[in-house]
């Protein structure tokens, strides 16, 4: 098991910015960032395996960036330009082996959540 602790998060105005960082016990081939908004399912919004396969959901593509430092075992997500569709509780997760995938089970590392908040 990998222990994964998330930190930022928050409230902000809808066009606004929130950076939220992640940092796991150990080196893990894959990192990524999942969200859930209410009554919806987890899903997978942006990851970096390896040292450089990236991935972003269309709907956050161009707004969000992930930043790793391999050194540290840290990952970042930068958002900018947030709408209120944004807003959901954001999950690190690692999985030590094997590439990024959609499937929660695959990762053996997870945060307990950041929520964040997007207002109109």
């Amino acid at each position: 098991q990998v222990t994964v602790v998330e930190s930022g998060g928050g409230s902000v105005q809808a066009g606004g910015s929130l950076k939220l960082s992640c940092e796991a016990s150990r080196y893990t081939t894959c990192m990524a960032w999942f969200r859930q908004a209410p009554g919806k399912e987890r899903k997978r919004v942006a990851s970096q395996f390896g040292d450089a396969t990236l991935f972003y959901d269309d709907l956050v593509r161009a707004r969000f960036t992930i930043s790793r430092d391999k050194a540290k075992n840290t990952l970042s997500l930068q958002m900018n330009n947030l709408k209120p569709e944004d807003t959901a509780m954001y999950y690190c997760a690692a999985r030590e082996f094997g590439s990024c995938t959609n499937i929660e089970t695959d990762y053996n590392g997870w945060g307990q959540g950041t929520q964040v908040t997007v207002s109109s």
